[in-house]
Parts: C-alpha cells; structure tokens; sequence
C-alpha cells in the first residue's frame, strides 16, 4: 500500500528470453516493494528470441506460479501504454553492470517524458546473479554447457530440448 492507502501496482517489462534467476530474483524483491507486479513479456523487440513469445509467457508463469500476486501478460508497443493500461505506477528495471545505466537512463528520461505519472525504479541484482543474462544463458545452452544454476528446472528443461541435438563446439 502507498501512503496514500491504494495498492500499488509495478512493471517488470522485458524479452525474458529466457527467464533466469537474476530475474526471478529482482521479482521477487520487487513483490517486497508493490502490492501487485505485472511481468510484461515483450513482443516487438530488435533481438531474435530464441523462445516465441507464447512460450515466454508460459515460463514465466510456471517460475511464479507460486505467487498470486504476480500477473504475466505478453504486450506490444510503447511499455509506459502497457503500464498505463494495467494501472501500474512503477516500471522496474534491473541494473547489473555500468553498460546497463546508460541505455535504461536514457529510457528512463524518454518514459518520464512520455509519462511523468509513472515512476521509474531501478533495482541492482543480487551479487549472485551480477553477471547472469539470458543472453549468456543462451548461449552456455547452445554450446552444451550446465546452465541448471542460472535458470528454473523448467527453464533448463526447454533449453536442453531447443539444444539437445547440437554438438559442443570445440
């Protein structure tokens, strides 16, 4: 609750391409923050997913299903549109590295620009996961390596499937 006494509701957008434990983790402390998180899967992006975005959003439930208060929805276009449809007033953003600041400062001025009304949170990850993205993740998967540490059983199982025909690369 606010100090105002209405809930709040919060954002997490993002490829989640896949879902790994950084940001499992950065959801669940933001649950410490909000009444109510949306986990908003992108749907127009420049990245190739390497996962389709139906499956995005069904791994995404199945890590959270255990939390009612989190909601999973795929979504196109602008994020502060999104947030603005599903009420929220806080956007999350997760910061791992100094190469992370620069480009979500400048998204974070160009959606205070687009939507003063909504606040912009940024949350650094647990030292843990410090280095861990799914990008990196796809990319110890696809050369065979275990990535069982820095994904959900779940998450690890459909990795496996997507690359378990490849050989390791020498």
């Amino acid at each position: 609750m606010t100090a105002r006494g209405a809930p709040l509701t919060g954002l997490y957008p993002g490829t989640f391409d896949p879902v790994t434990r950084g940001h499992e983790d950065l959801i669940g402390r933001a649950l410490t923050i909000v009444d109510t998180l949306w986990v908003g899967v992108a749907s127009d992006t420049t990245k190739e997913p390497l996962f389709p975005i139906e499956e995005r959003v069904e791994m995404l439930r199945e890590v959270t299903a255990d939390e009612p208060r989190i909601r999973v929805e795929a979504f196109a276009g602008l994020t502060v549109e999104f947030a603005r449809r599903i009420g929220a007033r806080a956007i999350l953003r997760g910061l791992r590295a100094v190469s992370d600041f620069e480009f979500e400062f400048q998204m974070a001025l160009m959606n205070k620009h687009l939507a003063p009304d909504i606040e912009m949170l940024f949350m650094a990850p647990d030292s843990t996961y410090s280095f861990l993205s799914s990008s990196l993740v796809r990319e110890v998967a696809r050369l065979g390596g275990d990535v069982e540490a820095f994904v959900s059983p779940v998450v690890a199982q459909r990795l496996s499937e997507r690359f378990g025909g490849r050989e390791r690369a020498s």
